[in-house]
């Protein structure tokens, strides 16, 4: 395997975690959850990333992709990130101009910032480290009391690991 200057290792896949400025719950809103799903959907078409596992909860994400060969995975990061927030902006614009003030920052490159800088991205060695963290993302809504069993919870992957199908259908099974 070999580093990348991101120092990513190239063709692993890794466990990716974004959250929402200050731990603010702006992706409870059904809506913003489908933006996620529906921008996760665009890059598995245009294959840039095969997604293994995700969670989408009220203030943050966590993700386990691979970037293809096609895009570079801070690339494919990048425009993820940009491309939500621009959603989730012009929708507060439109309609919730109280919730927008709420992510005002006025800094030199931006006016508003919806994702804290600096995600947790950790490469996973191996399918034992693989199944850890989608463990731990399909317990998310459980511990934050949002379901009782990890299949109820919609914007989660734990459905398709107990083979009861992918919504979304943009999942790829780990071990294939």
């Amino acid at each position: 395997m070999e580093l990348t200057k991101f120092n990513h290792i190239e063709n692993c896949p890794q466990f990716y975690t974004a959250t929402i400025l200050n731990w603010k719950k702006l992706l409870k809103p059904e809506k913003y959850k489908m933006i996620i799903i529906e921008s996760l959907q665009y890059l598995v078409k245009e294959k840039r990333v095969k997604l293994f596992g995700y969670v989408i909860m009220d203030n943050h994400i966590h993700l386990i992709w691979k970037p293809t060969k096609l895009y570079s995975l801070k690339h494919t990061q990048l425009s993820f990130m940009k491309f939500t927030a621009q959603i989730i902006k012009r929708d507060l614009e439109q309609n919730h101009q109280n919730v927008l003030k709420e992510f005002l920052v006025m800094l030199k490159d931006r006016n508003y910032q919806f994702w804290q800088r600096n995600p947790l991205c950790v490469d996973l060695f191996d399918t034992e480290i693989i199944m850890q963290k989608l463990k731990y993302i399909h317990n998310n809504p459980i511990k934050a009391r949002l379901c009782k069993e990890d299949v109820d919870y919609r914007f989660s992957s734990a459905k398709f690991y107990k083979e009861l199908g992918d919504e979304f259908n943009f999942l790829t099974r780990f071990d294939n």
